[in-house]
């Protein structure tokens, strides 16, 4: 695989490249091996953890697999949550966040490491997708709350407008794409956590 992301310099408060960087080593692998086990180039992920490009969703999910991680491991904020509110209130400011290629944004609206249900807020600017489909366990519910999207869950299509919802098996392959001439934002609610 080549250089999937954009290769744009990444904002100094981008500490993705670094996370996976640190857990890389921790599990005492070489860029190779992580290469290799996730189906990347190794030049691909050396821009990742250098912060000179963003991961595609399916490029992530492959990673943190290799890593033997969620996605969820890798969201990531600065802001401190007050002791009475940590495990049961994420405010709009302290949302944990991942940015994707092309500025798609994920921010994680549930406590991090929450047991059943993870919930995500995707913004997904104007002809943007997840790329390739991908896979990961349990089941998943999308909640249209603006714009439009188009969903391919194995061999299925479908396009749904505001206030549509759909939800499949996470571990049938799928993939999005807001195909609309407006920012697309959508819920997504996944049991067990498992992105």
């Amino acid at each position: 695989m080549g250089l999937e992301a954009e290769t744009a310099a990444v904002g100094e408060d981008a500490v993705l490249g670094e996370r996976i960087r640190g857990l890389r080593k921790r599990r005492k692998m070489t860029l190779a091996q992580l290469a290799e086990s996730a189906n990347l180039s190794t030049g691909y992920i050396s821009q990742i953890e250098r912060k000179l490009a963003y991961p595609s969703i399916p490029a992530l999910v492959n990673i943190a697999k290799s890593l033997g991680v969620t996605v969820q491991w890798f969201f990531a904020g600065a802001s401190p949550v007050p002791q009475e509110e940590h495990g049961y209130v994420v405010r709009q400011g302290n949302r944990l966040k991942i940015q994707y290629e092309h500025g798609i944004v994920d921010e994680l609206v549930t406590p991090k490491m929450s047991l059943q249900v993870e919930m995500i807020y995707t913004r997904l600017p104007p002809g943007t997708e997840s790329a390739e489909s991908y896979t990961h366990a349990g089941d998943g519910v999308g909640f249209v709350i603006s714009g439009e999207l188009e969903i391919w869950v194995g061999e299925r299509h479908f396009h749904l407008h505001e206030g549509d919802s759909c939800s499949y098996s996470s571990g049938e392959p799928h993939r999005y794409r807001n195909s609309g001439s407006r920012e697309t934002i959508v819920v997504w609610a996944i049991s067990p956590p498992s992105f």
